[in-house]
């Protein structure tokens, strides 16, 4: 039994923001691995066309095969339908010993909206990624006292900007891995149909 990371999210795609802030958490938090977990339908995302999950799935697969510390499981996709936080860390706690929950600061904001946070909160320790333009303009629930935020490097990359660049037909492979770039252009993803 060890400690281990998990990030689940849409990945689509996957990019090298999301590498660079693992491999971070990672030697900061000491974990033996992290998982990347890509959902089914996000619950934040409900009605949003994503690609299909077999390309997300293989894109992250493709980003993280070169780190050994970096595992990708496809328990999300597998499980079908909404893909919700407390459900896929109660399965991962009957393998690891402690989960770190590595969200970014975006997600503590609503945190309080998901579903069992209380639960969630239980099962494993909430790792919060900095973000340069913090503000307390929002209000600030109980679950920030219980989150642990990790200076990670500010990496403003979005998997949104990334669609754009690609349907606008703008260079954009310096924001992927290789094999990521090859695969979105070898299946013709995110151009415009």
């Amino acid at each position: 039994m060890s400690h281990i990371g998990i990030m689940g999210g849409s990945f689509d795609p996957i990019h090298i923001g999301h590498l660079i802030t693992a491999q971070a958490v990672l030697e900061k938090r000491n974990l033996s691995k992290i998982i990347f977990i890509p959902c089914y339908i996000s619950p934040h995302k409900v009605g949003f066309n994503s690609t299909e999950h077999i390309h997300r799935l293989e894109m992250v697969k493709l980003a993280t095969a070169s780190n050994p510390k970096f595992e990708v499981s496809d328990y999300e996709i597998q499980k079908g339908d909404i893909s919700f936080t407390v459900d896929t860390v109660e399965h991962f706690k009957n393998q690891y010993e402690e989960i770190d929950l590595i969200i970014g600061f975006d997600n503590l904001i609503s945190f309080d909206n998901w579903k069992d946070p209380d639960k969630i909160v239980s099962l494993a320790n909430l790792v919060v990624l900095k973000r340069s333009n913090f503000s307390a303009s929002f209000s600030l629930h109980s679950y920030f006292g219980k989150a642990i935020f990790v200076d990670t490097p500010i990496i403003e990359i979005s998997s949104t900007m990334i669609r754009e660049r690609i349907k606008e037909g703008k260079f954009y492979d310096y924001f992927l891995t290789k094999e990521v770039a090859s695969y979105i252009k070898d299946n013709n993803l995110y151009i415009k149909r």
